[in-house]
């Protein structure tokens, strides 16, 4: 999927496994990132697992194993991509992840992955504060529900979108390319004093009591 996404940038387009669940494979990435690249200005965090079983019925009934999967690959994949990856961020740089309201709210159906999105946003509070005086700002978007490969496996996934269109303050859902433009912008200087902030891209939907 991923080489579909790249095909038309050119043949000479690095494309790197990096194994979240691996330490050795996530600093050989960033190892043969800088063999390619030279350094990273930007990098994105967009990764996120858990369990088909882990996403419905009820929290209270999350096995161990599955939770430890769901924050190992969703959260602390982040701080290990961060460790590595700050190493060639000479000079500064800007990490990106995504995150969901369901960290601080219950969503029926998300459950192990809410608790896996709150300990990603504190994450990105405590990198913010290690790598600042590195230049390096890190920053979460907090998007409304998107058709994707991962939204589909959610229980109750599309009572959650109706719901968001039917409430939020713009009566509608978000779409991919508001999302984009959003990361774009905390990978710009216009973000250049940003850092630590959750930035909610969900047509206003978080900040609506019912």
């Amino acid at each position: 999927r991923v080489t579909d996404l790249v095909k038309d940038w050119g043949e000479d387009t690095p494309l790197i496994e990096c194994d979240v669940s691996d330490e050795q494979n996530v600093k050989t990435a960033f190892e043969n990132a800088e063999k390619s690249l030279g350094k990273l200005d930007t990098i994105v965090h967009s990764i996120a697992f858990a369990n088909r079983e882990d996403l419905g019925g009820r929290f209270v009934d999350t096995p161990r194993e599955g939770f430890t999967t769901a924050l190992d690959i969703s959260a602390y994949s982040l701080v290990s991509i961060a460790k590595h990856g700050s190493n060639i961020m000479n000079g500064g740089g800007n990490i990106i992840t995504l995150t969901f309201q369901a960290s601080t709210q219950v969503f029926p159906g998300y459950n192990v992955m809410g608790t896996a999105k709150a300990a990603l946003e504190n994450i990105v509070r405590q990198l913010a504060s290690d790598l600042g005086p590195d230049n390096i700002r890190v920053n979460a978007i907090s998007a409304g529900p998107l058709d994707t490969l991962s939204s589909r496996v959610i229980s109750h996934y599309r009572v959650m979108k109706s719901a968001h269109a039917e409430r939020a303050p713009m009566r509608r859902n978000i779409t991919p390319e508001e999302v984009s433009k959003a990361a774009l912008f905390l990978s710009s200087d216009l973000a250049s004093g940003i850092t630590g902030e959750i930035l909610h891209v969900d047509t206003g939907y978080n900040i609506m009591g019912i």
